[in-house]
Formats: C-alpha cells, sequence, structure tokens
C-alpha cells in the first residue's frame, strides 16, 4: 500500500473535519459531547484554514490522516481511527521533520495517554504543563518538544 502525502485540497475540508470528530470521539474520552461540539464548531468555522495542512491519502486517494502546523508548532494531528496503529502519525511527523527541521513542538492533553505515549514513542519529552488548554478550557497541556536527533 503506497500511499502518499499532499498539502491541503479544499474539496477534502469535509472529510478531515469527519476525521478529527471520529478520531476524537474515539481518544478524547475526557472530553463531554458539548465540549467535542465547541471544538468540532472551531474546525466548522475555518480553524483549518488557519494552519498548513498536509495529508496522507489512503489506495483510494482519500484522506486517512492529517497534521496541522502553525511554523514549527504541531497543532492538530488526527487519523482516522480505521487507521489507527498503521503508522500514518509517524510518517506524517517524519514528513513534517524533512520540511521544517527536528525543532518541533506540540502540545497533548494531559488526559490523552494515548497521544502522550505515542509522541514519547518517536522522540518527543515534556518541557512544560499548562493547566488550562489554548480556548482556556479546564484541560491540562503537556508542552512536548523533539529532541534532537543529532
Amino acid at each position: 500500500m503506497l500511499n502518499k502525502i499532499v498539502p491541503y485540497q479544499e474539496h477534502f475540508h469535509d472529510k478531515l473535519i469527519d476525521i478529527w470528530y471520529q478520531a476524537v470521539c474515539q481518544t478524547h474520552t475526557f472530553l463531554t459531547d458539548e465540549d467535542i461540539e465547541f471544538y468540532h464548531q472551531m474546525l466548522q468555522n475555518g480553524a483549518l484554514k488557519q494552519v498548513e495542512i498536509w495529508l496522507e491519502l489512503n489506495e483510494n486517494e482519500e484522506p486517512a490522516g492529517f497534521i496541522g502546523l502553525d511554523g514549527t508548532k504541531i497543532e492538530m494531528l488526527f487519523v482516522d481511527p480505521k487507521y489507527h496503529g498503521k503508522g500514518i502519525g509517524s510518517r506524517l511527523i517524519k514528513h513534517i521533520e524533512n520540511i521544517k527541521g527536528s525543532n518541533l513542538q506540540v502540545d497533548v492533553n494531559e488526559q490523552n495517554d494515548g497521544a502522550f505515549a505515542f509522541y514519547k514513542r518517536i522522540g518527543f519529552v515534556q518541557v512544560g504543563r499548562s493547566e488550562l488548554d489554548s480556548s482556556g478550557r479546564p484541560f491540562p497541556l503537556l508542552h512536548l518538544v523533539l529532541k534532537n536527533h543529532a
């Protein structure tokens, strides 16, 4: 299966929102339905257009996962739950590292053990913590940076 990573394409917008929704419902079990709806509205109202997005297409040329960046900061990384554990997240981060260099950062919800374990496994280390998320909501964030692979 030869998947390819491509820049954001407008006609995939709704599919990316759907991937986000499916992934969040499965992995962000600490969020209420109201919380998920709050973030869902943010995405539908243009949050995807505020970041640089790369997506991995599956064998049917449809998005299987995507990563969104602000400079060297990963703002979002979501993979369709059907494709969890197949290396898509790792490939997207490797792609970004090849473009941006290895000083990547990411914030992870403290309650999202799976995401924290994923980032640690590929070389990120925690450098800080915040009590509130970027929307001022009470979901603590762990601040991670990619260790220099030199």
